[in-house]
């Protein structure tokens, strides 16, 4: 009689699932075939979600609260992190990394994984970063250099102006995250700062901070910006650039390769850079990107850790770089020949990405970035003056991080 015995590769594959937006499926589809290739004994579960971030967020979320979730990998934008970390959802990846791992990525992609000190989102291929947009071929008609400080950018835009383009400065007025990222920048470069993620200071309310919404109102009273801009995001203004009707804009990495597509007007005609800054001051990109984390309840840590150096290793980011146009977070695919032959700008985004601005690391990072937008939308439709909406956010901001201002003893 014969016996039959059930080897390791034959025994029932534990299996990995993660949850993630419709229109990042293509993108790990075939890295998920290579690895479940690589490694019979896992299978990874994708579970398509809608295409917009903050429900795939809302998604987790709801996983989580309700307890027992099914994901074992969390594929997480940058603003998740904190209140993830700070609920007890994720593990701790500190001990698992090395300095000598660290010091691969980009800096800003890596602290934006961090919460109180501790690693909780291990960068993925998606790395991001905030820029401006100018057309190059209209400064040097006119015989101007690229702006670097906020006099600069309306002083030509002014001049562009009265040349007959029809707006100056484009960016996002709505009351999205993408509005907190471009104000972040914008607020850095005077001097200010949001909220200080160590000790909670808000810094909504000093001078710099005014002046920065100051200079954003001023765009628009002067019709440097569209009326329109109180309503636009990223894509509003990527179109109206596109079709030749501004002369900068401040958006995301994205939008190169539309802009630069062959059927756009502007094909070739466009330079990248940091926002500008006042004199004595860096200009900073506000950092955003994606990432891998393990949830806390996952039964099978060891192996998503697997999973997650998979992801984001040289040969997984060059793959996805190359054929999705994404931000790489390691170092050295930004001067691998073949990925800035293919995407030159690459180069600039990598001195863009040297010097980064944080969204701060917060548990209640999502309701203080509505009350900073809800009070910038007031200034910008004229409801409020920039001093008052930023008195009354910073109000708000400090009563929401204030420990147990709603108990009485």
């Amino acid at each position: 009689m014969s016996v039959s015995y059930i080897t390791p590769a034959q025994a029932e594959p534990i299996t990995l699932s993660f949850l993630v937006a419709a229109f990042e499926v293509p993108v790990w589809k075939p890295l998920i075939a290579e690895f479940e290739a690589q490694h019979p004994e896992i299978h990874i579960e994708m579970i398509e979600g809608p295409s917009t971030s903050n429900i795939v967020e809302d998604l987790y979320v709801s996983a989580f609260l309700l307890g027992n979730a099914p994901y074992d990998l969390v594929y997480m934008d940058i603003t998740w992190v904190a209140k993830f970390a700070a609920a007890g959802w994720l593990q701790d990846l500190s001990p698992r990394v090395t300095p000598e791992q660290e010091a691969q990525f980009l800096t800003g992609a890596w602290a934006g994984g961090k919460f109180q000190d501790k690693l909780y989102r291990y960068p993925a291929v998606r790395a991001d970063v905030g820029a401006l947009y100018y057309r190059q071929d209209l400064l040097d008609q006119y015989g101007y250099s690229p702006p670097e400080t906020f006099a600069d950018l309306i002083q030509m835009s002014q001049a562009l102006k009265a040349q007959g383009i029809p707006w100056g400065f484009l960016w996002p007025g709505k009351q999205t995250e993408g509005t907190t990222a471009m104000f972040l920048e914008v607020l850095s470069g005077f001097g200010g700062y949001w909220i200080d993620p160590e000790t909670l200071a808000v810094g909504l309310d000093t001078e710099d901070a005014v002046t920065a919404l100051a200079f954003l109102v001023t765009t628009l009273k002067e019709g440097l910006s569209p009326p329109g801009t109180v309503s636009y995001q990223e894509e509003e203004n990527r179109r109206l650039f596109q079709n030749g009707q501004a002369v900068f804009m401040r958006n995301w990495p994205y939008a190169w390769s539309l802009i630069n597509a062959p059927t756009s007007p502007i094909q070739g005609k466009v330079g990248i850079q940091s926002m500008v800054s006042q004199p004595e001051q860096l200009a900073r990109a506000c950092q955003g990107g994606w990432g891998w984390g393990i949830a806390a309840t996952s039964p099978h840590p060891e192996e998503a850790w697997q999973v997650i150096q998979f992801f984001s290793s040289e040969a997984a980011q060059r793959q996805v770089v190359q054929q999705f146009g994404y931000l790489p977070t390691l170092k050295s695919l930004y001067a691998n020949p073949d990925i800035l032959a293919q995407y030159p700008h690459f180069a600039l985004l990598r001195e863009i990405q040297e010097q980064t601005v944080l969204r701060p690391a917060i548990a209640q990072y999502d309701q203080a970035s509505d009350i900073l937008q809800r009070y910038l939308n007031a200034a910008f439709t004229q409801q409020l003056s920039p001093k008052a909406a930023m008195v009354s956010a910073a109000r708000e901001t400090r009563q929401l991080l204030a420990p147990s201002t709603h108990t009485r003893g």
